[in-house]
């Protein structure tokens, strides 16, 4: 069962997504919508969207949640990009770096997995990053005049098997493939530098698939692809996006389609038998706060 939360902040990085939440959420029906900014990171337009603004540093993410704890809200959703990065090179208050400390090994999935929990265990539910982006869960078929060729779809398959693979051991979303040649699997560096570094290897036609493992957690790290996602396809010679019906979010899709077309690039949703992204937080990750709709 859904429900339309009374006060609800976004736990925001870079780029538009997190705007996008702001606007859908608002649009749902929910009455306050403010956002936990983080300096340098959290654009201009973020901020305008929200009703309230609270800004820190990122490594005052300890203070950070403390704040949001104390102003009641009944949930929250983490949204936009985190440089990954800065978990070397930002200075963390002394709580995160032990937080850190606790994880066995640090992937995207270990460390907002700990930091869902500790929001949880302040009492601010963190609800499905997907929460609230209607029109921008795309499913399954093609979407741009181009279709993939024979080639191009023997790649998707086999990309897609690696995908799910590589999820499993927490790696990353994105493969990219050619010749059914694999020439670059996501870690730690983000999407647009394994384009980068596939492109360098592979030339032109590559083909980008990019998944959730099965099991993935929805309230966190969820697949975005936007323009400059398709920028860097386009400069790196790749020819073809593939993704998981219903489990990726597609920012700006218009613009996103028009440079596919432009620049006679495919874009393709494939059918799995994994379950979509939640538009909606449900009562049970809301607890004994959820009313209702």
């Amino acid at each position: 069962m859904s429900f339309w939360p009374s006060k609800m902040i976004v736990i925001t990085g870079a780029g538009a997504y997190p705007r996008l939440v702001v606007e859908g959420a608002h649009a749902a029906g929910v009455a306050q919508v403010d956002v936990l900014a983080v300096r340098g990171s959290t654009e201009r337009a973020t901020i305008r969207a929200a009703d309230n603004v609270h800004t820190i540093n990122l490594g005052g993410i300890a203070a950070g949640l403390r704040w949001v704890a104390a102003q009641g809200y009944d949930g929250a959703v983490f949204a936009g990009q985190i440089n990954p990065l800065s978990l070397f090179t930002a200075r963390f208050d002394d709580e995160t770096k032990g937080w850190l400390a606790s994880l066995p090994f640090k992937t995207a999935h270990t460390v907002y997995g700990k930091l869902a929990l500790e929001f949880e265990k302040a009492g601010v539910p963190v609800f499905p990053a997907s929460s609230f982006m209607d029109g921008h869960l795309p499913g399954e078929g093609v979407m741009t005049a181009r279709a993939p060729d024979g080639r191009e779809l023997r790649d998707i398959e086999h990309g897609s098997a690696v995908v799910r693979d590589m999820g499993r051991h927490d790696v990353g979303q994105t493969v990219l493939v050619k010749d059914g040649m694999v020439l670059a699997v996501e870690a730690f560096e983000g999407t647009n530098a394994a384009i980068r570094r596939g492109g360098r290897l592979g030339g032109r036609g590559a083909v980008l698939v990019k998944g959730a493992r099965e099991g993935h957690d929805m309230r966190f790290d969820i697949p975005v692809v936007g323009l400059k996602t398709l920028k860097v396809m386009k400069r790196a010679g790749v020819t073809t996006l593939a993704f998981q019906a219903g489990r990726l979010l597609l920012l700006d899709s218009e613009k996103v389609i028009a440079f596919a077309n432009r620049h006679g690039m495919a874009i393709m949703g494939i059918k799995t038998d994994l379950p979509p992204a939640p538009l909606r937080p449900t009562a049970r990750e809301a607890g004994e706060s959820a009313v209702s709709a």
